[in-house]
């Protein structure tokens, strides 16, 4: 089974954990997001996340069950355009 690889743009400096779980569809909603990081099953960087509302920001990677998500810094994201 391949992963999925996610590329999320922030629009700001950082997203906590849990919005960015449901704003990726890993979560499908706030609650179930906030179930996931308790239950360890996210990590950050490669090591388990428990605060579901650490902040995140361009350049760690989200790993969960199957998918990968890159925080990338705003205007970066594909299509965007970088700010010179």
């Amino acid at each position: 089974m391949k992963m999925e690889q996610i590329d999320f743009e922030l629009r700001g400096e950082f997203i906590p954990l849990d919005a960015l779980l449901k704003a990726t569809g890993l979560a499908d909603n706030g609650g179930a997001a906030k179930a996931m990081v308790a239950a360890g099953k996210v990590e950050v960087d490669g090591r388990q996340e428990l605060r579901k509302t650490a902040k995140l920001r361009a350049g760690q990677v989200v790993a969960i069950a199957g998918a990968r998500v890159r925080l990338l810094a705003p205007g970066t994201g594909p299509g965007g355009q970088d700010a010179a």
